[in-house]
């Protein structure tokens, strides 16, 4: 890893010199592996980011594919959509696009080259931010610190059989470990988003606790070899490197889930000797009847996950289907039906099919969702996902308890659809609030939460700079309505009309029917003042009535 790093991103070892590169409001630091825009941290994806940090450290001379290829991917083939969603990813990290190229230009069959005004400074032991004003100290802060009580992240374990297609098995595990350390109020779980960041990657223990900000990392692998399956685990010290626990479980593929019950309670005896057994017991998931229905809905998830970066037809309907499998083999697995149930709230937000604001398709998401309460009153991502439902049904009173109910159920869940559930109730301040509370458990967040959301309250709390973070996110997620309606609607109102009519445009691409009339189904928002606010916006950025 220290020497991929330092050949290929410009990371130095402990002991070297330490340097800054400054650009326009940007500090890009290799060392820390942090992007900051004044006062606030970017997310940035580790890939992406050692995408810039290649581009930046090689700014004399242009990049081709192959070297990038070479340099981020090791050689591996890699297609040319993942390709430009790197780069679209990388340009929006710091404020480009692919139509300015204002600092990452493409270069006609040649590649790509950082043209940025680039300066570089020696590190001082806490790096001051950078153009950080009135204004920047008013954007949210998404640094990470180290909680007082123990934290832990669980790395996605290492998938050791000879078939790729298993990732799934071994993410499912990884997902269900922090689920079950989730539960216990003593203990800081870091967030599955954030440690799977480092999924496939020679990790350094100590350096992946730093960023996560977990005093504890546990790591493992999964083998599986027909109904057998070996499980080892790890539990590493972050700040000295030391183990502290390993253990190995040889089982039957049916017993995978006392494996999972073994390692959270071995875990737990560590870091939370406070928890005893009997907390313990009542906290596990019940798992599903059968493996079988276990394995449809990993695979149903991961079927989902792929759906939020490809986002057809196709994709979602893959989906349903193994989770609709899932629930066929046990009828009474509620997290299949709260995620089968987040299927039918995607169909009716973006328009794929004929489920696009139809109220039949929000219907059958409500019974889904509160079939999946009923199934498992314990659940915290059942409840949640009622909660999600219940705001476009406009009870949003009732949507905030249900999320309530959830992170009392469990206090390390985070869930970033609270925030658009207070915002669509008018509590805007407190929606950003969430956001910022979540970075500490989630600090790697999809862009859509991480960026969206927070520029989404801050539109609507009339902070019309938000649309610096609204264009990033829209550049990141070129393909999703939501994203342009909102950019569309900050440019409107921040008086940048030519921008807000290309975003319409954006916005027309994805979807030629949309209307305001037909967009006002979504306008979900308790208080008329703010649904006539964001209509206001698209209609000045020149959207049809009808």
């Amino acid at each position: 890893m220290v020497e991929y790093l330092t050949h290929h991103v410009g990371w130095e070892p402990p002991g070297t010199a330490k340097l800054l590169f400054l650009f326009e409001d940007y500090a890009f630091d290799t060392d820390r592996r942090e992007l900051r825009h004044g006062a606030v941290t970017v997310p940035v994806e580790p890939q992406v980011f050692d995408l810039l940090a290649y581009l930046i450290k090689n700014r004399e001379r242009v990049a081709s594919k192959d070297d990038l290829v070479a340099a981020i991917w090791g050689g591996r083939i890699v297609s040319e959509s993942t390709l430009t969603t790197r780069i679209n990813a990388a340009r929006g990290a710091i404020g480009d696009s692919g139509a300015e190229q204002r600092l990452i230009k493409t270069l006609a069959r040649k590649g790509l080259r950082f043209v940025g005004d680039v300066r570089e400074e020696a590190k001082p032991e806490k790096a001051a931010p950078i153009g950080a004003g009135d204004a920047a100290a008013q954007q949210p802060k998404l640094a990470v610190s180290f909680p007082d009580k123990p934290s832990i992240a669980v790395l996605p374990f290492a998938n050791l059989s000879r078939d790729p297609q298993q990732d799934y098995f071994s993410d499912g595990i990884t997902e269900d470990i922090i689920t079950e350390l989730s539960r216990f109020s003593e203990l800081l779980v870091i967030a599955r988003n954030s440690t799977f960041q480092f999924k496939g990657k020679a990790v350094d223990i100590r350096q992946a606790g730093r960023e996560l900000g977990a005093r504890y990392v546990l790591n493992g692998s999964v083998r599986r070899s027909g109904e057998r399956i070996r499980i080892t685990a790890q539990l590493i010290d972050a700040m000295t490197g030391a183990y502290r626990w390993a253990e190995r479980y040889d089982r039957e593929l049916h017993d995978v889930f006392a494996v999972q019950d073994e390692v959270a309670r071995a875990i737990v005896a560590i870091l939370a000797a406070v928890v005893n057994r009997a907390e313990i017991d009542r906290a596990l998931l019940k798992p599903p009847a059968a493996w079988e229905a276990y394995e449809y809905y990993l695979r149903g998830a991961e079927a989902y996950s792929l759906h939020s970066t490809r986002r057809t037809t196709a994709s979602l309907y893959e989906a349903r289907r193994l989770l609709e499998q899932s629930l066929a083999i046990d009828p009474d697995y509620a997290r299949a039906c709260a995620m089968l149930s987040e299927t039918y709230v995607y169909a009716y937000v973006e328009p794929l099919d004929c489920d696009y604001v139809n109220p039949a398709a929000l219907d059958r998401a409500l019974e889904l969702a509160e079939a999946a309460v009923n199934l498992d009153a314990r659940l915290p991502q059942a409840h949640a996902q009622l909660g999600h439902v219940l705001v476009f049904k406009r009870r949003h009173d009732a949507a905030i308890a249900a999320f309530e109910r959830a992170f009392a159920l469990n206090p390390n869940f985070i869930d970033n659809r609270f925030a658009f559930a207070l915002s669509c109730a008018g509590e805007h301040a407190r929606a950003i609030e969430v956001l910022e509370a979540n970075i500490r458990l989630d600090p790697f967040q999809p862009v859509i939460f991480s960026l969206g959301a927070m520029g989404m309250a801050n539109y609507m709390l009339k902070r019309y700079d938000a649309v610096r973070l609204l264009r990033e996110c829209a550049s990141r997620l070129p393909n999703l309505q939501a994203c342009h309606v909102f950019l569309a609607s900050a440019y409107a109102q921040s008086g940048q009309l030519e921008e807000a009519r290309a975003e319409a445009a954006e916005v027309l691409r994805i979807n030629p029917n949309f209307t305001l009339e037909r967009w006002k189904h979504l306008a979900v928002y308790k208080n008329p003042k703010d649904a006539e606010h964001r209509i206001d916006g698209l209609r000045k950025a020149g959207l049809p009535e009808v």
